[in-house]
């Protein structure tokens, strides 16, 4: 008689892969969301816990909006109440029922993907199959020291981490050895999920070796845009695309992940947005060595550069223009950026979802018709 509890048994439950997101041919309309400290109506702080419930509720408006997906990220840095996007996930999840629930980004480079592994097979339990991530390197680098991870092990610990994430999810046991953690010897984890079942997109800023990584993988690409015009992103999608037909790897999709606002007039959202977007970046300025950020260099990014933010009109067009000239058939709308209040942002989440996302499927659809 057979043991029902068997290694091989747990194995024989695992179902087949589910179909790519997007489809091929199909679009994909999502909200990241770095879960900013908003302020209130006076402008004091919002209390954190009161941050974290709002974000369930962008959620749900996402959700009720016809989005496909909502993600968080992760940063540890006062201010910013992202540290713990599964617990985040799994309270939406319990309020949802077609979201896609992910990230934008995973550290991947200081977390233990076997952690990373039962968190989100466990959230792909609870919520029927609605798992997705996003890992990455990480711009902000404030995990490392926290993690006791080395800064000048940026590249290695990406690498690696990512390999055995794969091997995790692609394939079980796993029998593994690698530099920054303990070796896995046949190791079966649970809850199970088929082969390729959780979507993992790879996350990029701009580095070529990140997308031949990517390449490499066999993952979809994501490129996190956050200045300069949208065309100097097509030579890393064109040696994406070029390095993954050399490998012999099957075709994935590009995603855009870009910042913006939506008002009723494209002045007002112009005007709006100014204060929120220059906070943001010239608080980074001083960590990152950018130069201040200042009102001619934003009312450039508006008018040429990658900053989507006009009217639902306006917001659409330029929507469909980056996807076409990327090639892209993934747009996760980053609605909420530095300390904007929370009812601009579910505001914004469901202008995004109810009057922008219509436009740019027709409009992506007459390019695809040769309709002018």
């Amino acid at each position: 008689m057979s043991n029902p509890w068997s290694q091989d048994s747990a194995l024989s439950t695992r179902a087949e892969p589910r179909v790519a997101d997007p489809a091929p041919g199909g679009l994909h309309f999502g909200i990241g969301t770095f879960a900013f400290q908003t302020a209130d109506d006076d402008g004091s702080p919002t209390p954190g816990p009161q941050v974290l419930r709002d974000v369930v509720a962008e959620a749900v408006a996402a959700e009720r909006a016809g989005l496909d997906s909502f993600g968080i990220a992760e940063h540890y840095r006062p201010g910013m109440m992202d540290s713990a996007a599964p617990v985040v996930l799994g309270a939406i999840a319990s309020r949802t029922t077609t979201l896609r629930l992910g990230t934008a980004v995973t550290v991947l480079s200081t977390q233990d993907p076997v952690r990373v592994y039962n968190e989100y097979a466990t959230l792909d339990a609870v919520s029927d199959g609605r798992a997705q991530l996003i890992v990455g390197r990480g711009s902000a680098i404030e995990s490392f020291p926290l993690f006791g991870f080395r800064l000048a092990d940026y590249e290695q610990l990406f690498e690696e981490k990512l390999d055995l994430l794969m091997r995790l999810l692609r394939e079980q046991p796993v029998t593994w050895s690698g530099r920054f953690r303990s070796p896995l010897v046949d190791q079966v984890l649970e809850p199970s999920v088929a082969p390729g079942a959780i979507p993992v997109w790879v996350g990029v800023g701009g580095s070529p070796q990140s997308v031949v990584r990517a390449a490499r993988f066999g993952l979809p690409l994501m490129l996190g845009i956050i200045g300069g015009s949208i065309e100097r992103f097509g030579p890393l999608v064109d040696l994406y695309r070029r390095t993954m037909q050399t490998l012999g790897q099957a075709e994935q999709p590009v995603g855009m992940h870009v910042h913006g606002f939506i008002a009723d007039t494209d002045d007002e959202a112009i005007e709006r947005f100014w204060p929120v977007w220059s906070g943001m970046m010239n608080a980074e300025a001083p960590k990152r060595g950018w130069a201040p950020f200042r009102r001619d260099r934003y009312d450039a990014e508006v008018a040429a550069g990658s900053l989507v933010v006009g009217s639902p009109e306006t917001v659409a067009r330029q929507v469909a223009a980056g996807m076409r000239t990327l090639g892209a058939t993934r747009f996760d709308f980053v609605a909420a950026a530095s300390r904007m209040p929370h009812k601009d942002k579910r505001e914004n989440i469901e202008r995004f979802g109810l009057e922008v996302v219509p436009h740019v499927r027709t409009l992506l659809a007459d390019t695809a018709t040769g309709v002018a």
